[in-house]
């Protein structure tokens, strides 16, 4: 009976981590056309993931918690444009995250920007929410600030 109960427990624990993990994509078309289904804005995490110290603590911190992971799931799709110093990538995906980062100023890292995108003329256009960054005080202060930026949008 024991085993039983324990096997049980750990199934729905197994569950209940997998629930949590979220799908950040990478490939900018993609999630353009899952927005454009979903009707939500894109969020795009400007990152240095190997290498940029407050990258890595706005993913501990904020970005790897189940308060982000639930908001993020009602809220918006996730975007990761990595620029890793050690980790190799594809040269279109190097190419796509340089245009990103250039289209939308980004200076430093980590940056998170909100926009609406659409497709016109087979060319992706990204209309500007607004952006943030690192926020000391954990998910609900990082959160409230999105939910701050976000109610500017025009959908």
């Amino acid at each position: 009976m024991k085993k039983v109960i324990l096997t049980l427990f750990l199934v729905l624990g197994s569950l209940t981590i997998n629930a949590q993990e979220l799908t950040w994509q990478t490939d900018m078309n993609k999630a353009v056309e899952i927005s454009k289904k979903t009707k939500k804005p894109l969020l795009l995490f400007f990152t240095g993931s190997d290498w940029c110290g407050w990258c890595i603590r706005l993913q501990k911190e904020v970005l790897k918690t189940p308060e982000f992971a639930k908001w993020a799931k009602d809220n918006v799709i996730l975007v990761e444009l990595d620029f890793p110093r050690r980790a190799q990538q594809s040269p279109e995906l190097v190419k796509q995250n340089m245009e990103l980062q250039q289209a939308l100023g980004v200076r430093g890292y980590p940056t998170v920007w909100f926009v609406n995108a659409s497709k016109k003329d087979g060319k992706t256009n990204l209309e500007q929410i607004g952006s943030t960054g690192y926020v000391a005080g954990g998910p609900a202060v990082w959160l409230d600030g999105a939910n701050k930026i976000l109610a500017n949008k025009k959908s």
